[in-house]
């Protein structure tokens, strides 16, 4: 199935998502910004209820948490639903099939059953709070990567160029250690195929670095992977095909965009609200955070507020989109399957 990265003509040149096979599956979803795809069809969306909403291969779904908090309704107070109360955010699966939770509300990161018993892992490092936990990666080696984006709360003030706190933590046989910091509100991170370099979304800079993994895990040779500015939005979700191509969601622009194995970017979606996307980036570039009411007349009609792509299906070629704003799951066939993940 795996085609042999970067060599023939890239499946994704020339292609871009058609508006009109896009179908959705999932219904009153909050803030869906994680999803995890399962060999049978089931997916696991991220659910501001304070876990997971399992939506089934024939659309049943049903949500598993511990505890529902109803706090999340972007239609009375967006802002007291963004920056209050417990917010799943990134999404994995465990060695045993639970699932890890990097909590964003609660800076947490935290172990769900399956039947959605929910306990803290961690919550604070060398006797100080962890911040902002946004998301969290199992790779082969059952080594586990946490992001944080910031220690500024809220959070929403470190969502600009000149703050660069965020930082990667690392879980093994070891326990937990800080593997690199100084990222400006590190959000996804991916492996390649060969899990030789780590991927790290950057929001705050609008750009994608890697940084070399070592058998011990420690992380060396930063470097900016493609442009150093991938224009409009934030880049956010970020996941890779069989052929290389990283794929990546500007959110707040709502651009789907690709980044090949040559660093060219092809833009493969653009869902975004060019008016207000302008003002956005006006206040971005002062150096100062952006406005809640710039940030709210931005976004979508397909997933707004674009924050994850996530391959499933049996052949990797289905691609599922989630987003911070979405209520359902969009998602659409891609000319190339994804790689394969730790669970799959």
């Amino acid at each position: 199935m795996l085609i042999k990265r970067g060599n023939g003509p890239n499946p994704l040149k020339g292609w871009q998502v058609d508006r009109s096979a896009i179908r959705t599956i999932g219904q009153d979803l909050r803030r869906p910004e994680c999803i995890l795809a399962e060999r049978d069809g089931t997916l696991w969306a991220a659910d501001a209820r304070g876990g997971v909403m399992r939506i089934n291969p024939d659309g049943t779904q049903a949500l598993i948490a511990q505890s529902p908090d109803d706090h999340f309704d972007l239609r009375v107070n967006s802002e007291q639903s963004l920056l209050f109360g417990t917010l799943p955010n990134g999404l994995a699966f465990s060695k045993t099939g639970d699932i890890l939770i990097a909590n964003f509300g609660t800076d947490r990161l935290e172990l769900m059953t399956r039947d959605g018993k929910i306990r803290t892992l961690y919550d604070s490092l060398d006797g100080k709070p962890l911040g902002k936990v946004n998301f969290v990666m199992r790779d082969s080696r059952d080594r586990i990567w946490i992001t944080v984006s910031t220690r500024v709360n809220p959070w929403d003030k470190a969502l600009r160029s000149t703050l660069a706190d965020g930082y990667i933590l690392l879980l093994d046989e070891h326990g937990l250690r800080v593997a690199a910091e100084g990222f400006a509100f590190t959000n996804e991170v991916k492996f390649d195929a060969d899990e030789e370099w780590l991927y790290i979304a950057e929001s705050a800079a609008k750009r994608v670095t890697r940084m070399r993994v070592t058998a011990k895990g420690e992380l060396t040779d930063r470097e900016i992977y493609g442009p150093a500015n991938l224009g409009d939005g934030f880049i956010d979700g970020i996941s890779f095909d069989s052929y290389g191509n990283l794929w990546g969601t500007m959110v707040i622009a709502d651009r789907l965009i690709a980044i090949t194995p040559q660093g060219d970017v092809l833009e493969l979606l653009d869902d975004g609200n060019h008016e207000a996307n302008a003002r956005a980036e006006a206040e971005y570039a002062t150096g100062n955070p952006i406005s809640f009411e710039t940030l709210n007349a931005t976004g979508g009609s397909i997933a707004p507020w674009l924050a994850c792509v996530t391959f499933g299906g049996a052949d990797l070629k289905t691609a599922y989109l989630g987003g911070l704003k979405a209520s359902t799951i969009p998602y659409f066939e891609s000319p190339v399957a994804g790689l394969p993940l730790a669970h799959w």
